[in-house]
């Protein structure tokens, strides 16, 4: 009997992954689907999954032209993300005067790093002096991933 109960549970265990990937790929031919759709949620999903590489190639073209479709819906976080890319050049050309105009998008629905990275953010007017091109480049570098992180922990939900 004691035989017979390791082989089950083996066996059990053995099976337990296919089953996570069978599922993980039905999950992404369903976002797909819905991305190819427009669905502005899937579309910044797939845009993060390509920037990152979860569960798929990393490509960062790709990933623009996902978050570029989201942020044309106006999806926020991928707003925010193709201002990033924009400005850092990264899957796409570097045109900061494109960057702004995502940046701007940003902040017209009221996102303060948006409004902070453009030098707009009311509270910090009569502050200390502050390096806007340098929070700027620093915040180009961190929020595509960053943002892209948040986009995927919503998968769960």
């Amino acid at each position: 009997m004691t035989i017979f109960l390791k082989l089950l549970f083996l066996s059990l265990m053995l099976s337990q992954p296919l089953t996570v990937a069978a599922e993980t790929d039905n999950t992404q031919s369903t976002r797909q689907q819905l991305a190819e759709q427009g669905d502005a949620k899937s579309q910044a999903q797939l845009g993060a999954m390509y920037l990152l590489g979860s569960d798929i190639e990393k490509d960062e073209q790709q990933a623009a032209q996902w978050f570029l479709k989201a942020a044309n819906q106006g999806y926020l976080e991928a707003q925010v993300i193709m201002a990033a890319l924009f400005d850092s050049g990264i899957g796409v050309k570097n045109d900061v005067k494109t960057a702004t105009y995502w940046y701007e998008k940003a902040a017209a629905q009221g996102h303060t790093p948006s409004l902070a990275i453009l030098g707009k953010n009311p509270i910090a007017k009569g502050g200390v002096a502050f390096n806007y091109q340098a929070m700027r480049l620093s915040a180009s570098k961190q929020i595509p991933t960053e943002y892209a992180k948040k986009i995927l922990l919503t998968l769960s939900k």
